[in-house]
């Protein structure tokens, strides 16, 4: 799953890129308008200036990094002018760089790069920039702004901020409520972000006290054992907080295992699974606040500006901005049909 993306940038919201419509990069609704706001040249469907872009990645071991490279593949091949140089991608640290290097040795025009580890490869990413090949940060941040010409990311402390807030508006009228939480691997800077952002949320609700937390560690097998654990120790609770749906799917078999139905579930990220059991809406699973992998087209589509020259259609500036953080929406009954298209499995 990501590491740390504290990066606040322009918030954007992810229906716009589900549906595959640009949000953060390029393009403007009518194909034939090349221009921003204030007539400076953007970026638009309309084929341009040839760009290579060299994508690198970890090694797709979960259902959200598997649906980084399907869309960066996906958008990529919407653009005629574009050719996508692609690493088979690595957990691997020394591996992962190896593979950058290549990308760098074969003059790309733009690079992105989701580092597996990013204070690990912010040497390679400055190396990248030094040779005059500018770099989308993609999620996993770089130790350095030296690293990187634009990051584009999710927002792990606004994830855990509007969990927070769903659950208190649907608690807020009930004295004594209980919620607890399955957060992700606690050595991880984004699974604190998360439930510091939780924490905070709550604090506006004093009528719900979190009872307790479990940490998994983002895999169906380790969700199912700590949430066995939890429903053991918790005989009675009113919500519960799950950082992630992949470890949720284990998570949900414990609670149907235990014959659980007396409290609301809210997921983390966005799988599909868990859109369709909202759909379905006959189990404890009521929400889930997105982590969108859809910000890896984005990023092809800001390397696309970058190898163009070209700036955002609808904002003035004539370059891509420094960094965009993807807005955490809340997907419910209420709009899981909006959002069902950025479900990933």
């Amino acid at each position: 799953m990501p590491e740390l993306t504290s990066r606040r940038g322009l918030l954007f919201g992810t229906a716009a890129v589900g549906a595959g419509v640009l949000l953060a990069g390029c393009t403007s609704n009518d194909s034939n308008d090349d221009t921003a706001a204030n007539d400076q040249p953007a970026a638009s469907d309309t084929p341009g200036k040839e760009v290579t872009i060299g994508f690198a990645g970890p090694q797709a071991d979960h259902g959200w990094l598997n649906a980084i490279n399907d869309n960066a593949k996906s958008r990529a091949g919407k653009y005629s002018d574009v050719t996508l140089e692609i690493t088979e991608g690595s957990n691997d640290t020394a591996a992962q760089i190896g593979q950058i290097q290549t990308l760098i040795n074969k003059k790309v025009d733009v690079l992105v790069v989701l580092p597996a580890d990013g204070k690990a490869l912010t040497q390679v990413g400055l190396q990248a920039m030094q040779a005059g090949i500018p770099v989308v940060n993609l999620d996993r941040i770089f130790n350095s702004p030296q690293a990187y010409r634009c990051w584009i990311g999710g927002d792990n402390y606004g994830m855990g901020l509007n969990a927070g807030r769903y659950i208190g508006e649907k608690l807020k009228d009930k004295q004594g409520a209980k919620v607890i939480e399955l957060a992700g691997l606690d050595n991880l800077e984004l699974t604190q972000q998360r439930t510091q952002g939780f924490d905070a949320a709550l604090k506006n609700y004093p009528n719900i006290k979190k009872v307790a937390r479990q940490a998994a560690e983002f895999t169906v097998e380790s969700g199912q054992a700590k949430m066995s654990q939890l429903l053991q120790a918790q005989s009675d609770f009113d919500a519960l907080w799950n950082h992630d749906d992949d470890q949720g799917v284990g998570a949900l078999r414990a609670i149907e295992q235990a014959g659980r139905d007396d409290f609301l579930m809210v997921g983390g990220a966005g799988a599909l699974s868990a859109m369709q059991a909202i759909e379905a809406d006959d189990g404890v699973l009521k929400a889930t606040v997105l982590y969108p992998p859809t910000m890896a087209a984005s990023a092809i589509d800001l390397a696309r500006a970058l190898g163009q020259s070209k700036g955002i259609g609808g904002l003035s500036e004539l370059e891509i901005p420094a960094s965009l953080t993807l807005y955490s929406a809340v997907v419910d009954k209420e709009n899981v049909g909006q959002y069902m298209a950025t479900g990933f499995k």
